[in-house]
């Protein structure tokens, strides 16, 4: 059963850091983009980022996060990372990670490009 559980969340003060770490099960996170996305209340999900199948490329989707966002895999491991540095007030969302069933990352986001998800991580930055 194919199966993605993100953790890492919590509450952080702004510019402080975290890493949310996405761990697949059930299928081979070799042959898989991967991305993050995440929801504000009362927002919709956005695309954050994105890592191709082997790692060898990233894309980011959000401006505001370019530079403070850094995203990682593992195969052996079969695990994603976000690290995500100097957070500011408006990243705080529930963070989700997806799996696309392409090696590559669409050049443009949607939802629908990626067909596995994790059930999210809460993310708060609040001094």
């Amino acid at each position: 059963q194919l199966q993605l559980v993100e953790s890492g969340g919590g509450l952080v003060q702004p510019g402080g850091s975290l890493r949310l770490v996405c761990a697949a099960s059930g299928f081979t996170l070799d042959y898989f983009a991967m991305g993050w996305f995440r929801q504000a209340p009362g927002k919709e999900r956005e695309g954050v980022i994105c890592i191709s199948s082997s790692g060898s490329s990233t894309t980011t989707y959000v401006d505001s996060v370019k530079g403070r966002f850094t995203i990682s895999r593992d195969n052996a491991k079969k695990v994603v990372y976000l690290q995500m540095d100097n957070l500011k007030p408006e990243d705080t969302a529930v963070y989700y990670c997806a799996a696309r069933g392409f090696e590559g990352c669409p050049s443009t986001v949607q939802q629908s490009y990626f067909g596995a998800w994790g059930q999210g991580t809460q993310v708060t930055v609040s001094s």
